[in-house]
């Protein structure tokens, strides 16, 4: 037995995380640990990881016990883990971030032309042709979780921890990523020095194509192993749940008449001409690879990034979205991709996070703040939202990924937004909480609101959007109804490189 886990039990304030928890990891497995979120699965990693320390319980790699003061030792040990949330310093260089805390030296200084040149070495592994003494801070979330990957594999380990890898990725990238996997697993590796790779993921289909077994955990405690091709799509998710999803749905509502949203010939770094018009009650999608050009739009309209020209308007009256606080003030909210920098006080709690966008609504003519008012509304969102937490006081760092991510969906949802712009809304969420998210979106937007989706998964696309508009390379390619679309058309309008030269 390569790694093994045995009776493994951690409690944080007012939750059992993991409750007397087994896992075994032999050679040459892909072994995928799923679960809802705060089923325990990113606190199990974290502990193998030698990041958390385990209440109770006991950690064997090839047998023998051993007990991590910190990542460091797990990685000197050959455990590396890719982060959920990005474990990266954004003020540091690519190579810098790669090898933080292992640098090549040359007698007692740095080797900084050495460290860049491996750096660029394991960079073109992944696929990321990239300057490796560029800063992070400047990429997008997608190619920092690639450097992510990159600096794990350069650690040259035996068993390697994928917490969410793919949840920023395109897939394009999401293959390159699986054919590295099967890379590090294959080939006859000496006695004491055979792989495996223990993989965390909510997109299930992912699991079916890349991986050989499946453990599955519920509210931090096993509940059973499976070979994973004696497993379906539907079986897990009756494992995880407890009950059974629809995850054919199609959108079946048809939207108002009246447009409650347009942009006009918005132009914004790599953003070109960009012009679409949102019905009331309509779900529209904006599809593409990472990189076309999504994400960098809707921060210009709501004046995340600065615009070079371009207009705005809500419900037919053109409005000011220089800042954030403007785009609120018209009656558009934003929620970010990047919830852990962008969307959430992680140091302040529940109740505080709802209440930020709506503090100046909610205050009386003195500029105070009913508290009893915003718990209350924090409480209403965590029962509708199904916000796994002991209570709104909780601090959002405390609170599973998934978990956060909600927080961030109920924060605008309770400054009752007349437009709301989901930026890969379920990212890293749980195939339950996903179904919640989209009936969710569906009763807003039955609600009379006007509804963005910007998305990765195809499937999400098709499953939430009346319309789908698909971008490449910052230019609009085509806007398809979803009787049109398909996994086909998308990629097709994804990839019209031609198109966007042309234009």
């Amino acid at each position: 037995m390569l790694l093994q886990a045995r009776q493994i039990s951690k409690r944080y304030p007012g939750v059992q995380a993991l409750d007397a928890v087994d896992f075994k990891l032999e050679a040459g497995q892909i072994h995928a640990v799923v679960g809802e979120n705060g089923a325990g699965k990113s606190t199990l990693m974290k502990i193998l990881g030698g990041i958390v320390r385990a209440d109770s319980g006991e950690v064997l790699l090839d047998g023998a016990e051993v007990r991590f003061d910190g990542p460091l030792e797990a990685q000197r040990a050959g455990i590396a883990l890719i982060h959920q949330e990005l474990n990266l310093i954004p003020d540091l260089t690519v190579a810098q971030n790669i090898f933080f805390g292992r640098e090549p030296r040359k007698g007692a200084r740095i080797d900084d032309a050495a460290m860049a040149e491996r750096s660029e070495q394991i960079l073109r592994r992944v696929g990321l042709n990239i300057d490796p003494t560029t800063p992070l801070g400047i990429l997008t979330v997608a190619a920092r979780q690639m450097v992510e990957i990159a600096k794990a594999l350069s650690m040259d380990a035996r068993v390697l921890i994928m917490d969410e890898p793919t949840a920023a990725l395109s897939s394009h990238e999401v293959e390159q990523l699986f054919d590295l996997t099967r890379e590090f697993i294959a080939g006859d590796h000496a006695p004491g020095q055979e792989r495996a790779v223990v993989y965390i993921s909510h997109r299930l289909d992912e699991i079916q194509e890349l991986c050989t077994h499946v453990s599955v955990l519920r509210d931090g405690k096993n509940v059973s192993t499976h070979p994973a091709e004696d497993l379906s799509r539907d079986d897990m998710i009756s494992l995880m749940v407890g009950r059974a999803i629809d995850t054919s749905h199609r959108p079946e509502s048809t939207p108002e008449e009246a447009y409650g949203f347009e942009v006009r010939d918005l132009n914004a770094g790599m953003v070109k001409d960009l012009s679409f018009a949102v019905k009331k009650g309509e779900i529209f999608g904006l599809g593409g690879l990472v990189g076309a050009g999504r994400t960098e739009a809707a921060r210009a309209i709501v004046g995340a990034d600065p615009k070079e020209s371009g207009t705005v308007v809500v419900g037919g009256q053109q409005v000011r979205t220089r800042t954030v606080e403007e785009a609120a003030l018209a009656g558009i909210g934003y929620l970010s991709e990047d919830r852990k920098h962008d969307g959430l006080l992680l140091e302040q709690s529940i109740t505080q996070n709802v209440a930020l966008p709506s503090l100046a609504l909610w205050a009386n003519a003195g500029g105070v703040v009913d508290d009893d008012e915003a718990e209350e509304i924090a409480d209403e969102s965590v029962y509708k939202l199904g916000i796994v937490t002991p209570s709104v006081d909780q601090q959002a760092k405390n609170l599973s990924g998934g978990n956060q991510q909600k927080v961030v969906i109920a924060k605008w949802v309770a400054r009752d937004c007349d437009v709301l712009i989901f930026d890969e809304p379920t990212r890293g969420v749980d195939v339950g909480a996903k179904d919640e998210i989209y009936h969710l979106m569906e009763e807003l937007a039955a609600a009379g609101k006007t509804i963005i989706v910007i998305s990765s998964e195809i499937a999400e696309l098709l499953r939430v959007c009346h319309r789908i508009g698909v971008m490449c390379q910052g230019v609009l390619t085509g806007v398809l109804t979803n009787a049109e679309a398909t996994s086909e058309n998308i990629m097709d309008l994804a990839t019209r490189f031609d198109v966007v030269r042309q234009s």
